[in-house]
C-alpha cells in the first residue's frame, strides 16, 4: 500500500510528463516527435466581413422597383440577406415572411379565403377552418405611410414552376406588393428577376 504522499507524487509525475506523438519510422522510440504546421491564408474581406461592404445596395433597390419580383441566392452560411431586407425596411416596406414548405397553393393562400385543416389526434373529428387571404388582409391593415408589402418566401426552391410563375405575377395583381423568393444558394449574394427564373421571360444568361 502506498502512502498518501507517495501516491500524490506519482500522480503529479504522470500529469506533468509530456505526451509524445507516435513515431512514423516503424521503430519504437526512434526518431523525434513529428510536427505538422498549417497555414491559413485570407484576403481583406475575411477581416472586414463580407456582409459589411456591399456597394450593390443601390442596384438592389432599383431592381426591386423595376422587376417587383426577384429570386435571390444567398450564401449557405446565411446572414447576408439581412442587409438587403433592412434596406427595404428603411424605404418604408412592411414584410410578410412565409415558408414555401407547407404553404399550399400560393394563389389560394395569398389572395383567396382558404381552408386549413388542423391536425387530428385520431379521436377528434376532422375540422376545417377558413382564413382570410394573407396578402389582402395585410394590405387592408397596412399603415397609410407604408410604401408597400414585401412577401419574403423562404425555401422557394421547393416550389413548382407554376407556383413560381404566380409569385412572379403577384405584383401585377397587387401593385403595392413586392416578392422576394429564396430560390437557392450561391457563393455570394446575388439575385435575378423571378419572371426569368420561372420561364415567363427569356433568361439572357441561359441563352448564352
Amino acid at each position: 500500500m502506498w502512502s498518501g504522499a507517495a501516491a500524490a507524487a506519482a500522480a503529479a509525475r504522470a500529469v506533468s510528463a509530456p505526451l509524445h506523438a507516435p513515431s512514423l519510422s516503424g521503430r519504437r522510440g526512434a526518431g523525434r516527435p513529428s510536427t505538422v504546421s498549417v497555414r491559413a491564408g485570407g484576403g481583406l474581406m475575411d477581416f472586414v466581413g463580407g456582409d459589411l461592404v456591399k456597394p450593390d445596395l443601390g442596384r438592389w433597390l432599383d431592381d426591386v422597383e423595376e422587376h417587383k419580383a426577384l429570386a435571390i441566392y444567398p450564401p449557405h452560411e446565411g446572414g447576408y440577406e439581412g442587409r438587403y431586407l433592412n434596406r427595404l425596411r428603411y424605404q418604408g416596406y412592411y414584410f410578410l415572411d412565409l415558408s414555401a414548405r407547407g404553404l399550399g397553393d400560393p394563389e389560394s393562400t395569398l389572395t383567396k379565403i382558404h381552408p386549413v385543416c388542423p391536425p387530428s389526434l385520431g379521436r377528434q373529428p376532422v375540422a376545417r377552418w377558413y382564413f382570410p387571404p394573407e396578402v389582402d388582409y395585410r394590405l387592408s391593415v397596412l399603415h397609410p405611410d407604408a410604401k408597400g408589402l414585401v412577401v419574403w418566401v423562404l425555401e422557394a426552391k421547393v416550389l413548382s414552376k407554376a407556383e413560381l410563375q404566380f409569385l412572379a405575377m403577384l405584383p401585377d395583381l397587387r401593385p403595392k406588393v413586392r416578392v422576394i423568393a429564396e430560390c437557392g444558394n450561391w457563393r455570394k449574394f446575388t439575385w435575378k428577376p423571378l419572371k426569368q427564373i420561372s420561364g415567363l421571360e427569356p433568361d439572357p444568361d441561359a441563352e448564352e
